[in-house]
């Protein structure tokens, strides 16, 4: 039975803000929601400590989308974020929770853009910033942005920033902010740090501690002892004996992860690498064909370990054992979200022992170390990703709509509408997710056909 309390229909939201809502299907509140957005939606002051994963995006969305006056064109909500990643993923969050507010212009301010495209964007005016410290005072430093008539501030994965050395860029963004502000910040962890810059910027804040969920609760942990020459070997048979939908491999340096990508392909396993050395283009363009199930198996450096919107992943592997418990609990948290039971392996070394055991310390149980299962069965294949994913070269400003790529794929049944996935649309590039099976037809209709009475180039990246 539901408590009603729980339900979003129990806050003071507008009917177009309820209606948003039911069509993304959110109803009940999570508990980091249902003890924050009371507070937010008053106007206090919010200091939440809260797991990634826990709903926190939507619960400080909703409060600036209550507040935000879309007549009055200029910034009135600032959320920072420390990396890109999550700057977008939390963009294109308020984005869809503001799909009844219309004409509302939410713009990510980051770095690896061009500045300039930024700067031309905040010349057409914006209601709500979300950007990562560096590239904000950027544009703070060259007169492009300004902030004093902000009534939201909210920083994200606060904890994150100041691992990441972003104190004194926050501090300066902060000084261009009305201290009428409302602030609220949103932590994984509350160390004193963090209770230091909270008592600066905030104003008899409302702390909630949103508890975690015990990892042995949701996730299935598995730990299995092996040589360093073994590791290649036993991620090949993990994968080939659980064959999971889709799974993240965690290594601690990006040659690790090169190897390992490498390996993987080479033995026909649908894979991609993400690391710090890639281009955002292309890391952005590895998510994405993760997210839209055109490829399986991401092999990724912790830069993967938070800010990645992923609603269901079937496996994690520790391909290499995290530097640290925080690290190790935010790598397996990708796995087991939403309810759903998810399992993590990871692989240990004789090398491990010390840092083994200190996390053992901090899961606060005693863990097995098992020896790797002989395989029963390594007759099994590498499986392909379901969906494959179509290029095509126009994008909004073509005035391309998903409906149109739809359409044009669904007309008279060439394309059942089943085998459509996701679909993005850029500003000159579109993408779209179809059914392997389907991929060369689909490819051919959206060569040979007309989209907004034009014909476009595309072409299968998967």
């Amino acid at each position: 039975m539901t408590d009603s309390s729980l339900l979003f229909s129990s806050l003071p939201f507008s009917s177009e803000q309820l209606a948003t809502l039911e069509t993304l299907e959110y109803t009940q509140m999570t508990p980091v929601q249902a003890q924050s957005l009371p507070l937010i939606l008053a106007g206090r002051d919010v200091l939440a400590q809260a797991q990634t994963g826990s709903g926190k995006t939507a619960a400080f969305a909703l409060g600036l989308l209550a507040k935000v006056d879309v007549a009055a064109y200029h910034i009135q909500g600032v959320v920072m974020c420390p990396t890109r990643e999550l700057a977008e993923q939390v963009a294109e969050e308020i984005r869809r929770l503001a799909r009844n507010q219309a004409n509302l212009k939410v713009l990510t301010l980051c770095g690896g853009v061009p500045a300039r495209a930024q700067a031309l964007s905040l010349q057409h005016g914006a209601h709500i910033i979300v950007g990562t410290p560096g590239r904000v005072l950027d544009h703070l430093n060259q007169e492009r942005l300004d902030l004093t008539r902000v009534h939201t501030l909210v920083l994200d994965e606060a904890d994150r920033m100041l691992d990441m050395g972003f104190q004194e860029e926050l501090d300066k963004i902060v000084a261009a902010i009305p201290a009428t502000r409302q602030s609220l910040m949103f932590s994984a962890t509350f160390p004193a740090e963090i209770a230091s810059l909270a008592k600066k910027l905030m104003r008899s804040p409302e702390h909630i501690v949103v508890a975690e969920v015990r990892v042995d609760d949701a996730i299935e942990q598995v730990f299995y002892q092996v040589s360093s020459r073994q590791r290649e070997d036993a991620v090949m048979q993990l994968l080939l004996e659980r064959q999971p939908k889709n799974a993240i491999l965690f290594c601690n340096t990006k040659r690790d992860t090169h190897e390992l990508y490498t390996v993987l392909r080479n033995h026909q396993f649908s894979v991609m690498a993400l690391h710090g050395d890639l281009e955002q283009k292309d890391r952005e363009q590895t998510l994405m064909l993760f997210n839209n199930q055109s490829v399986r198996i991401l092999v990724a450096t912790d830069v993967a370990a938070r800010g990645l919107d992923i609603k269901a992943l079937d496996l994690v592997i520790n391909v290499n054992l995290a530097h640290d418990a925080d690290t190790h609990i935010h790598r397996i948290g990708r796995t087991g979200r939403a309810g759903e039971k998810g399992l993590a392996i990871t692989l240990i070394t004789d090398a491990d022992a010390y840092k083994f055991s200190l996390l053992q310390d901090a899961l606060k149980q005693h863990v097995a170390l098992l020896a790797l299962p002989t395989s029963s069965d390594l007759q099994n294949q590498p499986q392909a990703a379901e969906m494959a994913t179509i290029q095509i070269l126009g994008g909004k400003k073509d005035k391309l709509r998903p409906g149109d790529i739809v359409g044009a794929l669904t007309k008279d049944n060439r394309i059942d509408f089943d085998h459509v996935g996701k679909i993005n649309v850029q500003s000159q590039v579109s993408y779209v997710a179809v059914r392997r099976n389907s991929a060369k037809q689909a490819l051919t209709v959206l060569t040979n056909d007309k989209l907004k009475g034009r014909r476009f180039r595309a072409r299968l990246l998967t």
